[in-house]
């Protein structure tokens, strides 16, 4: 073992079929006994603007687009895409949610060996083990007392023992931490996974919330960079699912290849042109999260509810007992994501939580106080 660092192999550590990544309001309500549009949903970090009007608008205008077949190469918001980033077209590959993108990254590298961090997004270990590979996996684990910080130096050492290492995963900002790794950081593990020929997966799914610290400009000089960005979670359209990836031009090739035919529907394909196209939306959508978030925090320092503190549209939430707490919050219609199944923190003491409208987090600070006082579910 090496600064926090072990290896396991993914032999005996099944993946499972399906994942709980929270979101599911339909069976909650069924469950409850309530309609789905009162159900309060902390568990799945989504925008609370909602859909924004001009995607809306856009999607209606393409519902007559629906008797045809999609375009195939997703061409105008690849374009789209090009110009916001300034990057080559070519290195983008458009798909049905960034989850199925870090899927096709595993079947198309194939790596026999993985680093990753923990805790962090359960699906980069099911799309590894699906390519039914009996590989070994090298923990780096990320320690509570430094709020779960990557600590770059340690995963830079990581990469040279865990050699030959086919490739790593980073989540920046972090899921379910919230925390960020800073862009020269990022550039930092980037260099030394090209020197160690090891692919650098870049999980960016929450950076719209932080854009300044992306590091999409740099695939372009890093044949082992891959980035992965989700569409669904600061345009609150997971519906559609709709995520992308900039690659080095070779391996971008291979995931065409390797993707399905019309994976990105007509309507997604609209709808992310105009959201794109929204800078009023992205606009509003920093001013409400900021606000929102000052507002959270000040609760949960007044009702002595520890948490870690975030870069994303989330937080990390610490209990005596998280699954009894986020069983009494769902009594009360309102739903977490419960994290004993992240690999790091899987001891039944952390919740994770949205930040949502601010009626939504003015009662969900209610229902926390009402537990805090009668049964003391909170350290």
């Amino acid at each position: 073992m090496v600064d926090g660092m072990n290896t396991r192999r993914h032999a005996g550590q099944p993946s499972p079929a399906s994942v709980d990544h929270g979101g599911n309001i339909r069976a909650a309500a069924d469950e409850l006994g309530m309609r789905e549009n009162e159900v309060m949903d902390f568990s799945a970090s989504i925008n609370p603007l909602g859909i924004s009007a001009r995607v809306k608008q856009e999607i209606k205008k393409q519902i007559d687009a629906l008797c045809r077949y999609p375009d195939p190469g997703v061409q105008s918001l690849t374009r789209d895409l090009a110009v916001i980033h300034s990057i080559d077209p070519g290195s983008i590959v458009c798909g049905n949610g960034s989850t199925e993108i870090l899927h096709l990254i595993a079947r198309v590298i194939r790596p026999k060996r993985v680093l990753i961090p923990v805790p962090t997004f359960t699906e980069y270990e099911r799309a590894v083990a699906r390519t039914g590979l009996r590989g070994q996996t090298v923990y780096v684990a990320l320690q509570e007392k430094d709020n779960f910080d990557i600590d770059p130096a340690t995963f830079i050492r990581a990469l040279g023992a865990a050699a030959p290492c086919g490739a790593a995963f980073l989540c920046n900002p972090n899921n379910p931490t919230g925390r960020l790794l800073r862009k020269e950081n990022v550039l930092r593990i980037a260099s030394a996974a090209q020197f160690a020929k090891c692919y650098l997966v870049v999980d960016e799914a929450f950076m719209d919330f932080v854009p300044v610290e992306s590091v999409v400009h740099a695939v372009q000089d890093n044949p082992y960079l891959i980035v992965v960005r989700s569409m669904t979670k600061f345009y609150a359209f997971p519906g559609l699912r709709l995520g992308y990836g900039v690659f080095p031009k070779g391996i971008a090739a291979a995931i065409k290849q390797h993707a399905e035919p019309w994976s990105v529907n007509t309507l997604a394909q609209a709808a992310g042109c105009a959201a794109i196209r929204d800078t009023g939306y992205a606009a509003q959508t920093m001013q409400l999260i900021s606000r929102e978030k000052a507002f959270l925090e000040a609760g949960f320092l007044r009702l002595g509810i520890a948490y870690v503190p975030s870069e994303a549209n989330y937080y990390l939430l610490r209990f005596g007992d998280a699954a009894s707490v986020a069983r009494q919050l769902k009594g009360a219609g309102i739903l977490v994501r419960e994290c004993s199944d992240f690999r790091g923190i899987s001891d039944n003491t952390y919740i994770r939580a949205a930040v949502r409208s601010h009626q939504h987090n003015s009662e969900f600070l209610k229902q926390l106080s009402r537990l805090r006082q009668t049964n003391k579910g909170g350290e």
